[in-house]
């Protein structure tokens, strides 16, 4: 519940005031605790466009506010993402923020996009907190494991060369992330009690409501749930999807109308897709790319502040359309 401080908390760094606005929530069985709201690092790269300064800028408000979760991947801009986050949390107090980042997905051409074996898995990790300035990743996390050639490498490679490391201590915690949320149920039943997290992307938004199939799963192996990508990757925004998105011109168009309807009233439809997403309450954290403060002031005055009657009223409007 808001109002209490959280083990993140290092008096004279944070805004204590702001902080206890932030409400945080159990992560699974890690006995981590998570603001509901954190900080995805994918839009620090170049395919969402960014100032240097004004991301590390927003990542320090974002943490001095009580954001203490942090996800992030070599896959994002092969690599700038976790060296702009390297930057930022040069003179951050470790003890302030818990960060996780993902091994498996690297290279823009499709050949050297995806490695799950041991000696990448491990290559990756040292990379990643060279890159980040770190000894140690909070969460390390296998990456879209729906490309594998078959489960059987994430399990037979990567998963054992991650659990190596954690007992070298350079992570604690082992998670992954897909799409389709049934491959997830299928990796994390094969290898029972080996998972700690899981992070699901755009799969409880405005238009899609496919996790509320799998929180039950989830639960019964006392999982920390990341629900990831409230705006669905840019799509759910006024200002509209980046040229990459990969939804189908019908999702664009009825986005785009959407949109319409809100820039005409004023409203900020990525205001909605935030509100509406972080209303639910069996997740850990609610991740989403920021890479300004002002997107950063948008998001938690949706969890902060809910929406007011206009913005309501619009949402209302939207969802029986």
């Amino acid at each position: 519940m808001p109002g209490k401080l959280p083990a993140t908390y290092v008096k004279g760094f944070h805004n204590e005031e702001h902080v206890k606005r932030m409400e945080y929530r159990k992560f699974g069985k890690t006995g981590l605790e998570l603001s509901k709201i954190s900080f995805g690092g994918g839009a620090l790269c170049a395919n969402y466009g960014f100032d240097l300064d004004e991301a590390i800028k927003t990542v320090h408000e974002a943490l001095k506010a009580g954001i203490n979760y942090i996800d992030t991947a070599p896959w994002y801009g092969q690599g700038r993402s976790e060296e702009v986050l390297g930057k930022a949390l040069k003179d951050v107090p470790r003890e302030s923020y818990y960060i996780a980042t993902k091994v498996a997905r690297y290279e823009l051409d499709y050949e050297h996009m995806f490695d799950f074996s041991a000696k990448k898995t491990r290559e990756s990790v040292e990379k990643s907190l060279q890159l980040l300035g770190l000894d140690y990743v909070d969460v390390i996390q296998i990456h879209d494991i729906e490309f594998a050639p078959s489960l059987d490498i994430v399990l037979n490679e990567t998963l054992p060369t991650l659990e190596q490391l954690v007992k070298e201590g350079k992570a604690k915690y082992i998670g992954l992330s897909a799409y389709p949320i049934s491959v997830l149920k299928e990796c994390i039943s094969r290898a029972a009690g080996r998972f700690d997290t899981v992070l699901v992307y755009a799969r409880y938004t405005l238009t899609d409501n496919t996790l509320l199939d799998y929180l039950d799963f989830f639960k019964s192996q006392n999982m920390g749930v990341v629900c990831a990508a409230a705006h669905a990757l840019g799509l759910l925004t006024n200002a509209g999807p980046p040229a990459w998105h990969p939804a189908s011109n019908e999702q664009k168009e009825l986005v785009r109308q959407a949109s319409k309807v809100c820039k005409d009233r004023d409203v900020e439809l990525g205001k909605l897709a935030m509100y509406y997403t972080s209303q639910l309450n069996e997740v850990s954290t609610f991740l989403t790319g920021m890479q300004t403060r002002q997107l950063l002031a948008t998001n938690l005055a949706a969890a902060y502040d809910g929406l007011n009657a206009k913005e309501q009223e619009v949402l209302q409007h939207l969802r029986e359309k």
